[in-house]
């Protein structure tokens, strides 16, 4: 078993443990693959942290990274690195694998108040808007950092 340092580790929380989630409200929930975190990435994660008291990331599994149809290849970093990256942003107050297509079964269990996406989702047409709309929560798109993507700097390094 890897050694994951402390002070990340109780940031990490299994999957299933989500419903007995004992944090600050209202919490914030926001999803994806993080494989390479760059610019664009710290600053969508800072401003959703701002919307409340507390920001639950919820991380694409190396299974589920794949079913979003980034490539065979992706993602470059194993599902617990980038658990580990997430776990150390001051923003993120706590952080958990998923290895379904979508985060539904997460977010019915710990019903957040908010869920954020980038501003290149389109909130209207994602099952979790109408999720988070059965009990009252919202789903905000926060502005795209243009120039910022991940698939963009693979393309980069690779010299394509």
């Amino acid at each position: 078993m890897v050694d994951i340092p402390q002070p990340l580790s109780r940031k990490i929380i299994p999957a299933a443990d989500i419903p007995a989630y004992p944090g600050p409200r209202p919490l914030v929930f926001t999803n994806g693959v993080f494989d390479v975190l760059h610019r664009g990435h710290i600053a969508y994660l800072t401003e959703a942290r701002a919307l409340g008291a507390a920001l639950l990331v919820a991380v694409n599994s190396d299974v589920s990274a794949r079913m979003q149809g980034k490539g065979p290849d992706r993602p470059l970093n194993t599902e617990l690195d980038r658990l580990i990256v997430m776990a150390a942003l001051e923003c993120v107050s706590w952080v958990t694998l998923f290895d379904e297509k979508t985060p539904c079964e997460l977010l019915r269990r710990c019903r957040p108040e908010i869920y954020v996406k980038g501003g290149d989702y389109d909130m209207e047409a994602l099952e979790e808007t109408r999720l988070m709309r059965s009990w009252g929560g919202r789903s905000v798109a926060l502005p795209f950092v243009e120039g910022y993507s991940t698939t963009a700097l693979v393309r980069r390094i690779r010299g394509a």
